[in-house]
């Protein structure tokens, strides 16, 4: 259905009385749910939860983005998976001697290459593969029809990417690529790289989570990560596509092979625990402040050694002191 909440409220009223009055629970079926914006789902909310009506609905999002909490809750997942090239060539086999509801009042002849090629360029959606064999066999002429692999080539849209650049695919590809640079497999990095560019990914989205990584997963194992993860994003905004996937791809096979070290991101996030959890650590009195009038009074500054005016340029002066307040001396930086 494609209705609005005035639409959807009469029906789950035509459905209440059907109930109250001894009659079954109707199913009300809700293709593409996810276009459904929050109103018309609350909407739905109140008849679902009492069992006036059965709920399906249909989408090719990820609920858990599209659907409401509350409607979530109530509801049982049934996730469909992407059919197999066997299991596409046999959906067409039986298509093509279906007289019912296929092609089988057609005479055709078709090659097996023919088959698996459909196979192989739907992507494992059954919807395309059968919109692909019936372009294919109308379109070849009078009966018998031969179906060839240049024909199903002449029939082919052009090849889907899977990719939908604010939905799972987007969330799913991005955490693909990011794990395959973290895990040094510069092919697989290029791939996916490749796949988000072909998809339509945003260039500033990729260009962040590079430099988020540089930092995040390379950090001082190699320091030019980092400059070179932001010299790639300026890069990109200046030329902008399509010559900047060059400037990703170097990026990218740069980051894959770089040494990893995630020191810098355990440490702040070990500090920012202490920060939250534990008591505060005041600042020692010798590196408070002493610019301003009257802050020697108050001791801020008193004691404070400049490093450099040391000949070592480095001197022995505590920082910080943890103990009373988190109960151990912390090391948070621990490189590797």
């Amino acid at each position: 259905m494609t209705s609005g909440v005035k639409e959807l409220r009469e029906i789950l009223a035509w459905a209440k009385d059907e109930v109250a009055a001894g009659g079954g629970r109707p199913v009300l079926f809700v293709d593409e749910i996810h276009r459904f914006n929050r109103s018309q789902q609350d909407a739905l909310l109140p008849d679902v939860e009492a069992g006036v009506v059965s709920l399906v609905g249909a989408t090719t999002s990820n609920p858990h983005f599209a659907i409401n909490g509350a409607l979530l809750s109530r509801s049982q997942l049934f996730q469909l998976q992407a059919l197999q090239p066997a299991e596409i060539v046999d959906l067409l086999r039986r298509a093509l001697g279906d007289r019912e509801r296929g092609l089988g009042t057609i005479a055709v002849e078709a090659e097996e290459e023919a088959l698996l090629a459909i196979a192989s360029q739907v992507e494992g959606d059954a919807r395309r593969a059968l919109l692909t064999l019936e372009i294919a066999v109308l379109s070849g002429g009078p009966p018998p029809v031969l179906l060839t692999p240049a024909a199903v080539r002449d029939s082919l849209q052009k090849k889907q990417t899977g990719y939908d650049s604010s939905g799972d695919d987007h969330y799913d590809l991005a955490s693909a690529l990011i794990k395959s640079i973290r895990g040094s497999d510069v092919n697989a990095a290029i791939y996916w790289l490749a796949r988000m560019l072909e998809g339509g990914e945003d260039i500033r989205f990729l260009c962040r989570r590079l430099v988020i990584l540089a930092s995040e997963d390379i950090g001082n194992a190699d320091p030019q990560a980092l400059p070179l993860a932001v010299a790639t994003m300026q890069a990109c905004e200046m030329i902008g596509l399509p010559e900047c996937q060059l400037t990703l791809s170097q990026a990218v096979a740069y980051l894959s092979a770089a040494p990893k070290s995630n020191a810098a991101t355990v440490a702040i996030g070990e500090a920012l625990r202490d920060v939250r959890e534990a008591p505060l650590i005041p600042v020692p009195l010798h590196l408070r402040d002493a610019h301003y009038p009257g802050a020697k009074q108050l001791g801020n500054g008193v004691g404070y050694v400049y490093p450099h005016a040391d000949p070592e340029g480095a001197v022995e002066q505590q920082y910080f002191d943890p103990e009373p307040y988190l109960g151990h001396s912390p090391n948070y930086y621990r490189p590797h």
